[in-house]
């Protein structure tokens, strides 16, 4: 459950990732202050921000041509007939910076096959889809409806999501 005081808070840095993967960013948040002390990455006077300064994002990589999120429904439909019948990664990033320098960044990919649809069925795909989720999370969000769009879901769920929240912990144990 994502606490009221990140629900104020992530608007105000803007993050473009579905609700849990936020979920999975407020987890990570608590654990980088609760290990703080033994780590000392962030000052207590920084604890606030540590959602703008500890980041994470995903893209598309269709036979290298690579696709972020759409702009406007006439540009998610073109992203859609792309990937339609195809496979294709999702690259997710995440990087930690300490005293504005990165210290430490991980990269994962998934493979995704999605399988063949008509145009009418990817329009009433995206139909269901609100503005604000579509142009925030591209054009799939794979813990939702976005799910039944694939035949093959190949990868870490953490990188799926967006956010390798196995990586950060395992690093955050490990740093000295």
């Amino acid at each position: 459950m994502i606490d009221s005081y990140f629900l104020k808070t992530v608007p105000k840095f803007n993050l473009d990732v579905s609700r849990e993967t936020l979920e999975r960013l407020d987890e990570y948040s608590k654990d980088i202050i609760l290990k703080n002390k033994e780590i000392n990455l962030i000052s207590k006077n920084t604890e606030s921000s540590i959602k703008s300064r500890h980041i994470a994002d995903s893209v598309i990589d269709l036979n290298g041509e690579l696709i972020s999120k759409p702009s406007s429904r006439e540009e998610a439909m073109n992203i859609l007939r792309k990937l339609n019948g195809n496979s294709h990664y999702l690259i997710s990033s995440v990087c930690i910076s300490k005293n504005n320098s990165m210290i430490w960044n991980h990269t994962d990919k998934a493979k995704l096959t999605m399988k063949n649809f008509s145009d009418l069925e990817l329009k009433d795909y995206l139909n269901k889809i609100s503005d604000e989720a579509l142009y925030a999370y591209n054009v799939y969000q794979i813990e939702g409806e976005g799910k039944n769009l694939f035949e093959k879901i190949e990868g870490d769920k953490d990188t799926i999501m967006g956010l390798p929240i196995t990586q950060i912990k395992t690093y955050m144990e490990n740093y000295k």
